[in-house]
């Protein structure tokens, strides 16, 4: 008896011949692009080194496209930004150790925020695995070890047969949900070895879906559908799982107010009726989720900033959905369902069945009315965004208003954003309308400064025919300055707007309001604008009230432009003290 799977795994008379007979002269790092490229990769990241030239000679026979930056953390971060724009598993290339450490942040940072990365990096040879001391060029005792609590999983080659299998492995596991980076590395001598094995073709490794226990389902829709209050958290689980459209569907049939994390921006229209926006460090929406009867949290922990710093305590019963099972129930009791948030989400909607008035459950009504509730959900929206607005409004805060809203009316709609850890990036995320998911992205997911720059570059390579928007502070900037070579050798669309205020402003703010003064919070700098045209790339000194004009005509060129912002911009009050 011949089965299907028997026919799909014989291989062709073609498949034979090129399998028997493959081209002389490759080593072990033409396996690894050529996995790569049967993975489905077009696009690499990275910067050579000594121990891993067997890849990047093997780049030169590839079709694959190469981009170099100039640090190792900084092509981590271009990848990681890559990974979230596409939706797929971004291949970082670096070298064995100090090249490999360097890259360390930018992967915790793609862990943070679910970023599919797939790092490869070189090995001292075979002989120095282990834990032995030969004394090797870049040697560390056990290199994984300083990656494994990063990265989702590690993976080490010790023979090129190993090659294509392990790279699978960790092509599957960057891009299971939750999405994340991975580590994959590879000794000097296995990548420079010539090989006779056939050249690698099509790979599968196809992630798993992580769907929801169906009876965990059942009872979160029972909960829902008896709410009087409920509301919604939306985290960055929603856009990573372009759950979107879902999530609105399921805010509309229950009548229910929408939050969205910093991480989450785009989840949820900025505009709609039922949207409370991202006032997350804000009291009075945490007073309003703390009112909900039920509150349903998707693709978030509820971490740190997404529960205004812990001061967050629900009272009502907490559903949460969330594909990292570390995150689940971690903050907070809660009906937890570890699942991929759209497949959740579809499987909530269908459990719910039909709106009422159209034959189906009569506990949320198609005009929004509750039996608990006189006010509807848009109306304790409006309600709640007032008593913000009203917050802000005695704050004497204009400039920061009037900055955002400048970057707004400026960048197009469809253009991603990438904001660096500063004053301005700190607005946005309470403030700041992304218009379109997928199209806002910060470093909160680590907090590491450097970000904004390099990223934005990843998110161009990306999408070239789109303009891109970073954001960085003069300290964060002094990160990447480096990359404004990459930026003009490959001519990415990137406008890079730099808020000069003389040095870590946020926390010089912080220190002041502790300690009563500042201590290493301020720098020297460069012109920005003299520095980036050192570079050949084009650079102007703006001020608040031309920042729009400025920021319109530097996203309408072709090619990378820096637009310099001297300003003090303020936070506004926070509310967990």
């Amino acid at each position: 008896m011949t089965h299907d799977h028997d026919l799909v795994l014989r291989p062709s008379e073609a498949q034979t011949e090129a399998a028997l007979n493959p081209p002389a002269g490759r080593r072990g790092g033409d396996l690894v692009i050529e996995t790569l490229k049967g993975l489905g990769a077009t696009t690499v990241f990275g910067l050579p080194g000594q121990h891993a030239l067997g890849m990047f000679d093997a780049l030169r026979r590839s079709p694959l496209r190469y981009v170099g930056l100039r640090v190792e953390n900084n092509a981590g971060f271009a990848a990681d930004a890559y990974g979230r724009i596409t939706g797929e598993a971004a291949p970082l290339l670096v070298s064995t150790g100090p090249g490999a450490l360097t890259s360390l942040a930018a992967l915790q940072e793609a862990a943070a925020a679910s970023a599919p990365v797939l790092a490869i990096s070189s090995q001292v040879p075979r002989a120095g695995l282990g834990g032995g001391r030969h004394g090797y060029l870049h040697e560390l005792r056990d290199q994984q070890a300083s990656f494994r609590d990063v990265v989702k999983s590690v993976h080490t080659v010790r023979a090129a047969s190993q090659i294509p299998s392990a790279l699978a492995a960790a092509w599957e596991s960057a891009l299971s949900a939750p999405h994340g980076p991975v580590w994959v590395e590879i000794p000097q001598d296995v990548l420079l070895a010539e090989t006779d094995l056939p050249v690698v073709t099509a790979v599968d490794a196809t992630p798993r879906d992580l769907v929801p226990r169906p009876e965990l389902t059942a009872v979160a829709a029972h909960l829902l559908r008896g709410a009087e209050r409920p509301a919604i958290i939306a985290g960055g689980g929603v856009v990573r799982s372009d759950a979107s459209g879902k999530l609105r569907a399921l805010a509309e049939r229950l009548d229910a107010p929408v939050v969205t994390t910093f991480g989450g921006k785009g989840a949820f229209p900025w505009k709609h009726p039922l949207s409370l926006r991202s006032w997350l460090e804000d009291r009075h929406t945490t007073d309003f989720l703390e009112d909900a009867d039920v509150l349903l949290v998707v693709g978030s922990g509820l971490g740190e900033l997404s529960s205004n710093y812990h001061t967050f305590a629900p009272r009502g019963r907490v559903i949460q959905i969330e594909a990292d099972l570390g995150k689940l129930e971690a903050n907070h009791p809660a009906l937890g369902i570890h699942a991929d948030a759209r497949i959740a989400l579809s499987a909530l909607l269908e459990t719910l069945g039909s709106p009422a008035g159209s034959g189906g459950d009569p506990g949320s009504g198609s005009d929004g009315q509750r039996a608990g509730d006189a006010r509807s959900g848009a109306e304790r929206v409006s309600a709640l965004l007032a008593k913000v607005g009203e917050r802000i409004a005695g704050q004497d805060l204009t400039l920061e208003q009037e900055v955002l809203a400048a970057v707004r009316e400026a960048l197009p709609d469809d253009s991603p954003s990438f904001w660096d850890m500063t004053i301005l990036a700190y607005w946005a995320w309470s403030a700041f309308d992304p218009r379109q998911p997928n199209t806002m992205h910060s470093a909160q997911g680590s907090g590491g400064l450097g970000y904004g720059f390099p990223a934005a570059l990843g998110a161009a390579v990306a999408d070239p025919g789109t303009p891109v928007l970073a954001v960085s502070g003069d300290g964060g900037a002094m990160y990447s300055i480096a990359e404004l070579a990459t930026a003009k050798q490959y001519d990415l669309p990137v406008t890079w707007l730099i808020v000069d205020d003389g040095g870590y402003g946020i926390l010089r703010e912080y220190m002041t309001d502790s300690f009563g003064e500042a201590t290493g919070t301020e720098l020297t700098r460069p012109d920005f604008v003299a520095l980036a045209e050192s570079f050949g790339v084009p650079a102007v000194r703006t001020t608040p009230g031309s920042l729009r004009e400025d920021l319109a005509k530097s996203l309408a060129r072709s090619g990378p432009s820096v637009v310099v912002l001297p300003a003090l911009l303020r936070m506004f009050a926070p509310t967990h003290l």
